[in-house]
């Protein structure tokens, strides 16, 4: 389908003014969160191309405060879950209740926010964490006999801490496929660690730092649906394909860790390529899509789409040193 020079004029204005408000918005995240710039980055993307977040990290590196400071740039509701045991999926969801006077009424849980941070999600029994998902996939809830929509934007991300596995339901992979990316968050660096303790974070609320809105839910929603209109050419379509396929099919490409690759991408992995590298464009202020915006994406969309075999865990093999054997191997167009 052809594009006509106006509308890539328009294209080009609009994506001109979304690079500068990312831009505000960095200035005003960076008021509060130090470091872990490559992380913002990945989040920006994920609510760019409408996906959702999947955290794993220690304790301690910023990800509830990632959130809640993003969020605030965004001008967007925002809402913690604590992951426990005896948690149900009404607490997240919400309830009917009775009253003499008012008759039946609903109660919205929490999960009634634009962004939402589901800490240790794996903590929780399948059924909560199914009901968080389904909230993920719909944009909706059913409470009692009604279905009501969540707010848009709606932007889940949950965390998962890598060290304690005793007492936890590890999410399936068929679930862990909903997540558009998964990032893993590493330490801050010596000199940020200083800014940290410099910053007193410890001592001053949150509101201390004064994060300003630079967007809003609006603005926001209307940069998903201009996400979906950067250009794409079909010979990086025909890339991103090609290092999906070699993840199924590893043999075929003469992978040296083909034997370590128990199951490839799924087609959501392909989705998630396509619309990452587009996000990934604009944050770059482009209005097309070039082979390092896939391969820039790439680790956060595929590391968790990969399964890999006991051997490969036997021996320490990680789904990142798969990835970037197939970038290395598939030719760049």
């Amino acid at each position: 389908m052809g594009i006509s020079k106006e509308e890539i004029k328009a294209l080009e204005g609009k994506i001109k003014e979304y690079h500068k408000l990312i831009q505000d918005a960095k200035d005003e995240i960076g008021k509060i969160v130090i470091g872990q710039e490559t992380v913002i980055d990945s989040v920006f993307r994920a609510i760019f191309a409408n996906g959702h977040l999947l955290f794993e990290g220690v304790p301690g590196i910023a990800k509830t405060l990632i959130v809640r400071t993003v969020s605030q740039t965004m001008g967007c509701s925002f809402a913690r879950i604590q992951f426990t045991p005896d948690l149900l999926p009404s607490d997240i969801t919400g309830l009917t209740s009775y009253q003499k006077e008012k008759g039946f009424y609903i109660i919205k849980g929490p999960v009634f926010a634009n962004f939402i941070l589901a800490d240790e999600i794996n903590r929780a029994p399948p059924k909560v964490q199914s009901a968080l998902l389904e909230c993920m996939q719909e944009k909706q809830v059913t409470i009692g006999h009604e279905t009501l929509q969540l707010p848009l934007p709606f932007f889940v991300m949950a965390t998962q801490n890598p060290l304690e596995q005793v007492g936890t339901y590890p999410l399936p992979e068929a679930q862990v496929d909903r997540f558009l990316f998964k990032l893993m968050v590493g330490y801050p660096t010596k000199e940020d660690e200083i800014e940290i303790l410099n910053k007193n974070m410890t001592i001053h609320k949150f509101e201390h730092f004064d994060v300003k809105p630079v967007f809003s839910p609006d603005v926001i929603v209307d940069m998903q649906e201009t996400t979906k209109t950067v250009y794409l050419s079909p010979k990086i379509e025909k890339y991103l394909v090609t290092i999906i396929d070699a993840t199924r099919y590893p043999d075929r490409y003469k992978l040296k860790q083909a034997h370590y690759i128990e199951w490839g991408a799924s087609p959501r992995g392909s989705i998630g390529l396509f619309i990452a590298a587009k996000a990934n464009a604009i944050l770059h202020g482009r209005t097309f899509v070039i082979p390092e915006d896939v391969k820039e994406v790439a680790y956060d969309v595929l590391r968790h789409r990969l399964l890999l075999s006991y051997e490969a865990q036997a021996e320490n093999i990680k789904t990142e040193q798969i990835i970037t054997e197939v970038l290395q191997k598939i030719p760049v167009p």
